[in-house]
């Protein structure tokens, strides 16, 4: 990651439930630990606009795990961030980190806005470019 700007923090707790037979927290979990960040970054960040003006929907999802999370490694830190906005769509990068700052796993989610009255994609609304676009991160590879 390059430059840092407007990276929204989650706090997500480690579950009693959440681990597998080893100690480690379910591979499932991490995506749903994603998506719940995912949805406090969105209501934060739209709200004071004055809330969501449409529905979004996750197109595709990709994660790498980096290092196996145990019962002891919460409370996890989930940074939030957009690494593309177009027309209809953005890309969400998700990075989960343990109680002790070590990066666990990245992934990226394609949101997509969406119109249930016809059931195709929709263009993004200004208030929701606006804050999308104070999130962009612009990727560097190393």
């Amino acid at each position: 990651m390059s430059d840092v700007y407007d990276v929204y923090t989650a706090q997500i707790q480690v579950r009693w439930g959440d681990s597998d037979r080893l100690g480690h927290v379910n591979n499932t979990r991490y995506v749903e630990y994603m998506q719940e960040a995912r949805i406090q970054f969105l209501e934060a960040k739209l709200a004071p606009l004055g809330g969501r003006p449409g529905y979004l929907v996750v197109r595709k999802m990709t994660v790498e795990f980096l290092k196996p999370v145990t019962d002891r490694s919460g409370p996890l830190h989930v940074e939030i961030f957009t690494t593309h906005v177009g027309t209809s769509s953005f890309t969400v990068r998700h990075v989960i980190r343990d109680n002790a700052g070590v990066e666990c796993a990245f992934g990226d989610a394609l949101m997509v806005g969406f119109d249930t009255l016809s059931e195709k994609s929709r263009p993004l609304a200004d208030s929701e470019r606006v804050v999308l676009e104070a999130s962009l991160v612009q990727m560097t590879t190393s």
